[in-house]
């Protein structure tokens, strides 16, 4: 897009001039006819030169102001609001209508076919106060107080100065024909939104600063205190949990009995059986005490001949009791250890015999 060259009077805080008219080597029909009839005396149109004539001398007339557009604005702050029972009137003491007008400082018919208007000084005045005593004034009672609030108020207030007397409102040319005899005039065809959104677009509003992030406490590492490594609890908690699983924590007694019970009569009789020595057993001994004299006498006077047992064993080759603790020669040794029921007497039935060898 070429750069358009406005003239020194579209610069900030400069003073109302002379516009600066541009047309081409054929005047527009349009053109034509737009002063025509804007013209009481009736004046030559027969060349661009007389089309440039008649135009800058209707637009650098003191009179010819354009109304950009029409704004409903606050007329205080909204603490100082009237309040009223019917909303019309509340409406029309609260609110105000503002006419933003301008003046035109460039028409350039050759190049981007366009006309440029700059605001007058009664409206940007008039825009700077409603900035700094009703916007920023809402703005600041709607926001947190912090350090830098002020501060940031005033940059707000200084950069809407030079914004809205930098401002230059820029739009086709076949805008000129809503011209009038005085040299003002109104924007057609809706274009009047189009600078009402740009100049609503300079107001800009009071941001407060960011909240600042939470600090964020990482957990200081956890060093090992030993070598062991890192799976040995873990696998001690879940040889706990099988265990917990195979045992309930609180057993019922009703529980109990029946699985004891199912326990129980699901086992015969052979399971509880203690395997028979592997040598052959005589006659028991007696559950009396003897003496080991009256055995030899009598073993000799019945002239009794024994055959030798070296070969056997002494002792089957069973874990009984009395491998474990000592115990009395008693008739009334009957203690049931918890080993199956097992009994002095039996014991005597599974013992081996002392044969005496009287040769």
């Amino acid at each position: 897009m070429p750069v358009t060259l406005l003239p020194a009077s579209a610069k900030a805080f400069a003073t109302r001039g002379s516009p600066n008219i541009v047309l081409g080597s054929k005047a527009e029909p349009w053109l034509t006819q737009t002063l025509r009839r804007i013209n009481r005396i009736k004046r030559t149109l027969n060349n661009p030169a007389q089309h440039t004539k008649c135009l800058t001398e209707t637009l650098a007339a003191p009179s010819a102001l354009w109304t950009l557009c029409s704004i409903m604005l606050p007329s205080a702050p909204e603490s100082k609001f009237l309040q009223h029972e019917n909303p019309l009137i509340e409406a029309m003491n609260n609110y105000k209508l503002v006419h933003v007008e301008a003046y035109v400082v460039h028409v350039d018919m050759v190049s981007q076919n366009e006309v440029s208007f700059k605001l007058t000084q009664d409206s940007i005045d008039m825009l700077v106060e409603y900035y700094k005593d009703i916007f920023l004034v809402d703005a600041a009672a709607k926001t947190w107080h912090w350090s830098e609030k002020e501060t940031q108020l005033k940059k707000l207030q200084e950069d809407f100065v030079q914004a809205i007397n930098r401002y230059v409102f820029r739009t086709v040319a076949q805008a000129l024909e809503g011209l009038e005899e005085d040299g003002s005039g109104e924007l057609l065809q809706g274009i009047a939104d189009d600078v009402k959104n740009e100049i609503l677009g300079l107001f800009l509003p009071l941001l407060p600063p960011p909240p600042r992030a939470p600090e964020v406490i990482h957990p200081t590492p956890i060093l090992p205190s030993s070598t062991v490594p890192e799976s040995w609890w873990p696998s001690q908690v879940y040889q706990q949990q099988e265990s917990w699983r195979m045992a309930p924590s609180s057993p019922s007694t009703t529980s109990s009995v029946d699985s004891s019970s199912s326990m129980w009569t699901s086992l015969s009789m052979d399971d509880f059986s203690i395997p028979s020595p592997s040598s052959p057993y005589s006659q028991p001994y007696t559950t009396s005490c003897f003496d080991t004299t009256q055995f030899y006498s009598s073993a000799m006077t019945s002239e009794m001949t024994c055959a030798p047992m070296t070969s056997a064993p002494l002792m089957a080759p069973l874990s009984l009791p009395s491998m474990l603790m000592p115990f009395q020669c008693s008739a009334a040794a009957g203690y049931d250890g918890g080993y199956g029921g097992f009994t002095w007497d039996r014991y005597n039935e599974y013992s081996v015999p002392f044969v005496v060898d009287t040769m």
